[in-house]
């Protein structure tokens, strides 16, 4: 009697052990890949001015001790204009003979350019058409580009990448109610960001010989910043 006892309980422990375990619900992980894309448009918060100071003579030495003396007047020039916080750095730096290649004889050295090319990032977007003609007037004679720019440190570019990751991820969310699950983690991530907007210059010859004094007039539009977030999430269901 006691066997029997004893293998109709086990009998039936296998049974509510079997019974449990058909009744565990079976779980499968899926990885997809969800994508985010914000565009917002932003006032510039900088302006990037390229200028140089060129020189010439017949002497090597001569060409680059003048451009030495000018391009000391233009960067003391740019500071008092530019504002706080300007940042001036020396792009390109070249001196560079000149031929004569006239008659069809060997080219002869006539003489030599000294180019000093300059960088001057400011925040002040209201001086930059000052800063050109203080450049200009100390002796800069090349502008070679003026743009507005975002800085990396801008707070419009990481709302923009926040919209773009939210957007991401409620899409991942959708997809996991559909498939009856949930979003367990974000596998990988990748970002890029693009800021785009046309800029205006506009020049003002001041007639001097009336006495007239006019800053270049140097306007901007707006920029676009374009946000897009990629992630591969492993979802539950």
């Amino acid at each position: 009697m006691k066997l029997v006892k004893y293998l109709m309980t086990s009998a039936i422990g296998l049974s509510l052990v079997a019974n449990a375990g058909c009744g565990k619900q079976q779980t499968r992980t899926t990885k997809v890949t969800v994508s985010g894309e914000a565009m917002t448009k932003v006032e510039p918060d900088a302006a990037v001015i390229v200028l140089s100071v060129v020189t010439q003579n017949a002497q090597a030495i001569s060409a680059q001790q003048e451009n030495a003396r000018k391009s000391e007047a233009v960067a003391n020039a740019i500071k008092n204009t530019a504002g706080p916080n300007a940042e001036i750095k020396t792009s390109d730096y070249s001196l560079q003979p000149q031929y004569d290649y006239r008659d069809n004889r060997l080219p002869q050295i006539i003489g030599y350019d000294a180019r000093n090319s300059v960088i001057v990032t400011i925040s002040e977007l209201k001086n930059v058409g000052a800063v050109i003609d203080a450049a200009s007037s100390a002796g800069a004679n090349s502008i070679d580009n003026v743009s507005f720019i975002l800085r990396q440190t801008s707070p419009a570019r990481g709302q923009a990448l926040s919209d773009a990751t939210h957007q991401a991820m409620n899409k991942a969310q959708s997809i996991a109610q559909a498939l009856g699950g949930r979003v367990l983690r974000v596998v990988e991530e990748n970002e890029s960001a693009t800021v785009t907007g046309i800029n205006e210059l506009t020049t003002y010859n001041a007639d001097l010989s009336r006495g007239g004094k006019q800053t270049t007039p140097i306007t901007s539009s707006q920029l676009n910043i374009k946000s897009n977030v990629q992630l591969i999430v492993e979802i539950e269901s």
